[in-house]
Protein backbone atom coordinates (compact mmCIF):
# COMPACT_ATOMS: atom_id res chain seq x y z
CA UNK A 1 0.00 0.00 0.00
CA UNK A 2 1.34 3.53 -0.77
CA UNK A 3 -0.17 6.90 -0.24
CA UNK A 4 -0.85 9.32 -3.34
CA UNK A 5 -2.56 13.08 -3.38
CA UNK A 6 -5.23 12.92 -5.65
CA UNK A 7 -7.72 16.13 -7.27
CA UNK A 8 -5.64 17.50 -8.62
CA UNK A 9 -7.80 19.24 -11.93
CA UNK A 10 -4.97 21.16 -12.87
CA UNK A 11 -1.06 20.62 -11.61
CA UNK A 12 1.51 22.82 -10.65
CA UNK A 13 4.77 21.90 -9.73
CA UNK A 14 4.65 23.78 -6.37
CA UNK A 15 1.43 21.44 -5.86
CA UNK A 16 4.50 18.32 -6.05
CA UNK A 17 6.49 19.32 -4.11
CA UNK A 18 4.01 19.83 -1.58
CA UNK A 19 2.50 16.29 -2.46
CA UNK A 20 6.34 14.66 -1.53
CA UNK A 21 6.79 17.05 1.43
CA UNK A 22 3.82 15.68 2.70
CA UNK A 23 4.86 11.62 2.22
CA UNK A 24 2.92 10.71 -0.85
CA UNK A 25 4.75 8.54 -3.56
CA UNK A 26 2.70 9.08 -6.36
CA UNK A 27 -0.21 11.39 -7.68
CA UNK A 28 -3.36 11.28 -9.48
CA UNK A 29 -5.10 13.43 -11.99
CA UNK A 30 -9.00 14.39 -11.52
CA UNK A 31 -10.51 14.64 -14.91
CA UNK A 32 -8.05 17.20 -16.61
CA UNK A 33 -8.96 19.79 -19.44
CA UNK A 34 -5.73 19.56 -21.65
CA UNK A 35 -7.01 22.58 -23.09
CA UNK A 36 -7.37 24.65 -20.28
CA UNK A 37 -4.40 27.47 -20.54
CA UNK A 38 -3.07 26.31 -16.95
CA UNK A 39 -2.59 22.73 -18.44
CA UNK A 40 -0.95 24.25 -21.73
CA UNK A 41 1.44 25.85 -19.13
CA UNK A 42 2.71 23.02 -17.60
CA UNK A 43 2.60 20.59 -20.40
CA UNK A 44 4.88 23.65 -22.67
CA UNK A 45 2.57 21.58 -25.17
CA UNK A 46 4.88 21.89 -28.42
CA UNK A 47 3.03 23.47 -31.50
CA UNK A 48 0.27 25.33 -30.08
CA UNK A 49 1.76 28.67 -30.82
CA UNK A 50 3.12 27.60 -34.30
CA UNK A 51 0.44 25.71 -36.02
CA UNK A 52 -2.15 28.11 -35.01
CA UNK A 53 -6.04 27.56 -33.09
CA UNK A 54 -6.26 24.20 -32.51
CA UNK A 55 -9.55 21.97 -32.33
CA UNK A 56 -10.58 21.02 -29.04
CA UNK A 57 -9.13 17.78 -27.86
CA UNK A 58 -11.34 14.52 -27.80
CA UNK A 59 -9.18 12.49 -26.95
CA UNK A 60 -5.53 12.59 -25.36
CA UNK A 61 -2.35 12.06 -27.12
CA UNK A 62 0.71 9.99 -26.03
CA UNK A 63 3.00 13.03 -26.07
CA UNK A 64 1.16 14.38 -24.13
CA UNK A 65 0.49 12.01 -21.52
CA UNK A 66 4.59 11.26 -21.73
CA UNK A 67 4.89 15.18 -21.12
CA UNK A 68 2.83 14.92 -17.92
CA UNK A 69 4.07 11.74 -16.47
CA UNK A 70 8.01 12.97 -16.76
CA UNK A 71 6.98 15.98 -15.02
CA UNK A 72 6.02 14.32 -11.82
CA UNK A 73 8.29 11.97 -12.30
CA UNK A 74 10.65 14.64 -12.16
CA UNK A 75 9.64 15.37 -8.55
CA UNK A 76 10.27 12.44 -7.40
CA UNK A 77 6.56 10.81 -7.67
CA UNK A 78 5.08 8.33 -9.59
CA UNK A 79 1.92 9.31 -12.29
CA UNK A 80 -0.45 6.38 -10.50
CA UNK A 81 -3.94 7.19 -12.52
CA UNK A 82 -5.90 9.10 -14.01
CA UNK A 83 -8.86 9.55 -12.89
CA UNK A 84 -11.46 10.07 -15.86
CA UNK A 85 -12.24 12.27 -18.51
CA UNK A 86 -14.17 15.52 -18.71
CA UNK A 87 -17.72 14.77 -18.92
CA UNK A 88 -18.13 16.45 -22.66
CA UNK A 89 -15.99 13.33 -23.76
CA UNK A 90 -17.82 10.54 -22.63
CA UNK A 91 -21.92 12.17 -22.48
CA UNK A 92 -23.34 10.70 -25.47
CA UNK A 93 -21.60 7.34 -24.97
CA UNK A 94 -23.38 7.38 -21.42
CA UNK A 95 -26.48 8.72 -22.61
CA UNK A 96 -27.14 6.88 -25.58
CA UNK A 97 -27.33 9.88 -28.07
CA UNK A 98 -25.55 10.51 -31.50
CA UNK A 99 -22.01 10.67 -31.47
CA UNK A 100 -21.81 7.59 -28.85
CA UNK A 101 -19.96 5.78 -31.10
CA UNK A 102 -17.39 8.85 -31.77
CA UNK A 103 -16.67 9.11 -28.21
CA UNK A 104 -16.26 5.45 -27.70
CA UNK A 105 -13.72 5.79 -30.49
CA UNK A 106 -11.89 8.44 -28.72
CA UNK A 107 -11.75 6.53 -24.95
CA UNK A 108 -10.61 3.79 -26.92
CA UNK A 109 -7.58 6.06 -28.41
CA UNK A 110 -7.28 7.51 -24.90
CA UNK A 111 -6.67 4.16 -23.51
CA UNK A 112 -3.97 3.09 -26.34
CA UNK A 113 -2.14 6.60 -25.62
CA UNK A 114 -2.13 5.75 -21.91
CA UNK A 115 -0.64 2.61 -22.46
CA UNK A 116 2.45 3.93 -24.35
CA UNK A 117 3.09 6.11 -22.11
CA UNK A 118 3.41 3.97 -19.27
CA UNK A 119 0.59 5.01 -17.22
CA UNK A 120 -1.16 2.16 -15.48
CA UNK A 121 -4.67 3.80 -14.46
CA UNK A 122 -7.89 5.36 -16.45
CA UNK A 123 -10.61 5.84 -13.87
CA UNK A 124 -14.37 6.29 -14.79
CA UNK A 125 -18.12 6.98 -13.62
CA UNK A 126 -20.91 6.48 -15.24
CA UNK A 127 -22.57 9.82 -13.87
CA UNK A 128 -23.06 11.65 -16.67
CA UNK A 129 -24.70 14.54 -13.97
CA UNK A 130 -21.17 14.14 -11.92
CA UNK A 131 -21.41 14.30 -8.24
CA UNK A 132 -24.41 16.18 -6.47
CA UNK A 133 -24.57 18.13 -3.20
CA UNK A 134 -27.31 20.07 -2.03
CA UNK A 135 -25.11 22.90 0.01
CA UNK A 136 -21.04 23.37 -0.27
CA UNK A 137 -20.55 25.59 2.76
CA UNK A 138 -22.14 23.57 5.87
CA UNK A 139 -20.73 24.01 9.19
CA UNK A 140 -18.76 20.75 9.88
CA UNK A 141 -15.65 20.66 12.88
CA UNK A 142 -14.82 23.78 14.28
CA UNK A 143 -16.40 25.38 11.77
CA UNK A 144 -14.61 23.83 8.64
CA UNK A 145 -16.85 24.03 5.87
CA UNK A 146 -17.95 20.87 4.41
CA UNK A 147 -20.49 19.44 1.71
CA UNK A 148 -23.73 17.98 2.50
CA UNK A 149 -26.47 15.77 0.28
CA UNK A 150 -29.97 16.14 1.67
CA UNK A 151 -32.71 13.93 -0.34
CA UNK A 152 -35.64 15.56 0.11
CA UNK A 153 -33.67 18.36 -1.87
CA UNK A 154 -32.39 16.41 -4.40
CA UNK A 155 -35.54 14.27 -5.49
CA UNK A 156 -37.49 17.67 -6.32
CA UNK A 157 -34.24 19.77 -8.38
CA UNK A 158 -33.31 19.01 -11.39
CA UNK A 159 -30.90 21.03 -14.52
CA UNK A 160 -33.43 20.22 -16.67
CA UNK A 161 -30.67 19.70 -19.36
CA UNK A 162 -30.28 15.79 -19.57
CA UNK A 163 -33.13 13.83 -21.15
CA UNK A 164 -34.54 11.17 -18.56
CA UNK A 165 -33.09 7.42 -18.79
CA UNK A 166 -34.12 4.67 -16.91
CA UNK A 167 -32.04 1.89 -15.31
CA UNK A 168 -32.47 -0.44 -18.30
CA UNK A 169 -31.34 2.44 -20.62
CA UNK A 170 -28.22 2.77 -18.55
CA UNK A 171 -27.01 -0.27 -18.33
CA UNK A 172 -27.51 -1.37 -22.08
CA UNK A 173 -25.11 1.91 -22.74
CA UNK A 174 -22.90 0.95 -20.04
CA UNK A 175 -22.54 -2.83 -21.25
CA UNK A 176 -22.06 -1.44 -24.63
CA UNK A 177 -18.95 0.59 -23.89
CA UNK A 178 -17.48 -1.82 -21.92
CA UNK A 179 -17.29 -4.70 -24.40
CA UNK A 180 -15.98 -1.92 -26.50
CA UNK A 181 -13.39 -0.61 -24.95
CA UNK A 182 -12.05 -3.37 -22.41
CA UNK A 183 -10.24 -5.56 -24.76
CA UNK A 184 -8.21 -2.43 -25.57
CA UNK A 185 -7.30 -1.49 -22.13
CA UNK A 186 -6.32 -5.54 -21.94
CA UNK A 187 -4.06 -4.76 -25.27
CA UNK A 188 -3.02 -1.69 -23.94
CA UNK A 189 -1.93 -3.03 -20.62
CA UNK A 190 -4.00 -0.53 -18.75
CA UNK A 191 -6.38 -0.58 -15.52
CA UNK A 192 -10.03 0.74 -15.95
CA UNK A 193 -11.38 1.28 -12.83
CA UNK A 194 -15.25 2.08 -12.37
CA UNK A 195 -16.37 4.53 -9.09
CA UNK A 196 -19.93 4.13 -8.04
CA UNK A 197 -22.04 7.10 -8.20
CA UNK A 198 -22.14 10.01 -5.68
CA UNK A 199 -24.85 10.22 -4.24
CA UNK A 200 -26.02 6.31 -4.47
CA UNK A 201 -29.51 7.38 -5.35
CA UNK A 202 -31.67 5.66 -7.43
CA UNK A 203 -32.22 8.50 -9.83
CA UNK A 204 -31.15 12.31 -10.03
CA UNK A 205 -31.86 15.05 -12.52
CA UNK A 206 -33.56 12.31 -14.49
CA UNK A 207 -31.24 9.73 -14.97
CA UNK A 208 -30.74 6.52 -13.40
CA UNK A 209 -27.49 6.17 -11.51
CA UNK A 210 -26.73 2.41 -12.15
CA UNK A 211 -23.68 2.14 -9.68
CA UNK A 212 -25.63 3.15 -6.47
CA UNK A 213 -24.79 -0.82 -4.80
CA UNK A 214 -22.76 -3.13 -3.60
CA UNK A 215 -24.69 -5.68 -5.80
CA UNK A 216 -24.65 -3.35 -8.88
CA UNK A 217 -20.79 -3.30 -8.83
CA UNK A 218 -21.10 -7.18 -8.76
CA UNK A 219 -22.95 -7.56 -11.86
CA UNK A 220 -20.95 -4.70 -13.48
CA UNK A 221 -17.40 -7.35 -12.42
CA UNK A 222 -19.46 -10.52 -13.69
CA UNK A 223 -20.45 -8.83 -16.72
CA UNK A 224 -16.57 -7.54 -17.32
CA UNK A 225 -14.52 -9.91 -15.92
CA UNK A 226 -11.05 -9.11 -16.36
CA UNK A 227 -8.31 -8.58 -14.35
CA UNK A 228 -8.23 -5.13 -16.02
CA UNK A 229 -11.41 -4.18 -14.74
CA UNK A 230 -11.88 -3.08 -11.15
CA UNK A 231 -12.98 -0.77 -8.79
CA UNK A 232 -12.09 2.81 -7.86
CA UNK A 233 -13.21 1.88 -4.00
CA UNK A 234 -14.54 4.93 -2.71
CA UNK A 235 -15.17 4.78 1.10
CA UNK A 236 -17.13 7.41 1.68
CA UNK A 237 -19.50 6.88 -1.72
CA UNK A 238 -20.28 3.44 -0.70
CA UNK A 239 -20.49 4.41 3.15
CA UNK A 240 -23.74 7.09 2.04
CA UNK A 241 -25.06 4.03 1.45
CA UNK A 242 -24.39 2.28 5.01
CA UNK A 243 -21.11 1.53 6.62
CA UNK A 244 -21.18 -1.74 7.28
CA UNK A 245 -22.63 -2.40 3.89
CA UNK A 246 -19.18 -0.69 2.71
CA UNK A 247 -16.95 -2.68 4.16
CA UNK A 248 -18.85 -5.67 3.26
CA UNK A 249 -18.30 -4.87 0.03
CA UNK A 250 -14.59 -3.88 0.15
CA UNK A 251 -14.05 -7.50 1.85
CA UNK A 252 -15.65 -9.11 -1.06
CA UNK A 253 -13.91 -7.25 -3.92
CA UNK A 254 -10.34 -7.46 -2.23
CA UNK A 255 -10.74 -10.85 -1.78
CA UNK A 256 -11.62 -10.81 -5.76
CA UNK A 257 -8.61 -8.67 -6.72
CA UNK A 258 -10.83 -6.36 -8.12
CA UNK A 259 -10.20 -3.43 -5.89
CA UNK A 260 -7.53 -0.86 -8.08
CA UNK A 261 -7.02 1.93 -6.04
CA UNK A 262 -8.84 3.65 -2.68
CA UNK A 263 -10.41 6.63 -1.49
CA UNK A 264 -10.39 6.58 2.18
CA UNK A 265 -13.12 9.34 3.23
CA UNK A 266 -16.18 9.30 5.38
CA UNK A 267 -19.51 10.83 5.74
CA UNK A 268 -21.52 11.76 9.01
CA UNK A 269 -24.97 9.79 8.13
CA UNK A 270 -26.26 7.07 5.27
CA UNK A 271 -29.18 7.48 3.53
CA UNK A 272 -32.30 7.92 3.49
CA UNK A 273 -30.67 10.70 6.08
CA UNK A 274 -28.99 13.49 4.92
CA UNK A 275 -25.31 13.32 5.31
CA UNK A 276 -22.27 15.90 5.13
CA UNK A 277 -18.82 15.04 4.32
CA UNK A 278 -16.24 15.27 7.35
CA UNK A 279 -12.89 14.81 8.44
CA UNK A 280 -11.37 11.69 8.12
CA UNK A 281 -11.14 10.49 12.11
CA UNK A 282 -15.07 11.29 12.64
CA UNK A 283 -18.15 10.47 10.99
CA UNK A 284 -19.41 6.83 9.70
CA UNK A 285 -16.23 5.31 8.36
CA UNK A 286 -13.53 3.42 10.59
CA UNK A 287 -10.82 4.40 8.59
CA UNK A 288 -8.53 1.88 11.04
CA UNK A 289 -10.56 -0.89 10.38
CA UNK A 290 -10.54 0.19 6.61
CA UNK A 291 -6.73 0.14 6.48
CA UNK A 292 -6.41 -2.89 8.65
CA UNK A 293 -8.52 -4.70 5.71
CA UNK A 294 -6.35 -3.88 2.89
CA UNK A 295 -3.48 -5.04 4.72
CA UNK A 296 -5.08 -8.56 5.61
CA UNK A 297 -5.98 -8.77 2.35
CA UNK A 298 -2.86 -7.80 0.70
CA UNK A 299 -3.76 -4.63 -0.89
CA UNK A 300 -1.16 -2.99 -3.34
CA UNK A 301 -2.45 -0.40 -4.76
CA UNK A 302 -2.47 2.94 -3.69
CA UNK A 303 -4.59 5.27 -1.00
CA UNK A 304 -5.69 8.73 -1.54
CA UNK A 305 -8.04 11.29 0.30
CA UNK A 306 -10.22 12.18 -1.60
CA UNK A 307 -12.95 15.07 -0.92
CA UNK A 308 -11.81 17.06 2.01
CA UNK A 309 -13.21 19.44 4.70
CA UNK A 310 -11.96 23.53 3.41
CA UNK A 311 -10.43 24.21 7.15
CA UNK A 312 -9.41 27.64 8.04
CA UNK A 313 -7.51 29.74 5.92
CA UNK A 314 -6.99 26.95 3.69
CA UNK A 315 -6.40 26.71 -0.11
CA UNK A 316 -9.60 26.24 -3.12
CA UNK A 317 -7.34 22.71 -2.96
CA UNK A 318 -7.41 21.93 0.32
CA UNK A 319 -3.73 22.07 1.12
CA UNK A 320 -3.98 22.45 5.05
CA UNK A 321 -7.05 19.61 5.15
CA UNK A 322 -5.06 17.34 3.00
CA UNK A 323 -2.13 17.39 4.99
CA UNK A 324 -4.21 16.39 7.80
CA UNK A 325 -5.74 13.68 5.86
CA UNK A 326 -2.76 12.23 4.46
CA UNK A 327 -1.03 12.29 7.56
CA UNK A 328 -3.71 10.51 9.30
CA UNK A 329 -3.47 7.87 6.78
CA UNK A 330 0.28 7.46 6.99
CA UNK A 331 0.04 7.13 10.80
CA UNK A 332 -2.77 4.23 9.91
CA UNK A 333 -0.46 2.25 7.40
CA UNK A 334 2.84 2.57 9.76
CA UNK A 335 0.01 0.92 11.87
CA UNK A 336 -0.61 -1.74 9.93
CA UNK A 337 2.80 -2.39 8.78
CA UNK A 338 3.64 -2.98 12.04
CA UNK A 339 0.64 -5.16 13.23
Amino acid sequence: MRLAAGQFRELTHADLRFARQIGCTGVTVNKPDLDSPAWIAFLGKQFSSASGPRAPTLRWNALDLSNLRAAIEGHGLTLDCIEGVPRNLLDRAMLGLPGADEQIEHFKATIRAMGQAGIPVLGYAWIPDQVWRTTRNAPGRGGALVTEYDPAIGRRISTGTLPPRDDAAMWTNWERFITEVLPVAEEAGVKLSLHPDDPPVPVLDGVARIFRSIEAFDRAMRFADSPNHGIAFCTGTFAEAGAEAMHAGLVKFLAARRVHYVHLRSVSAALPEAFAECFIDEGTVDAWRVVRTLAEYGFDGFIIDDHVPHMEADTVWGHRSRAFATGYISGLLRAARDE
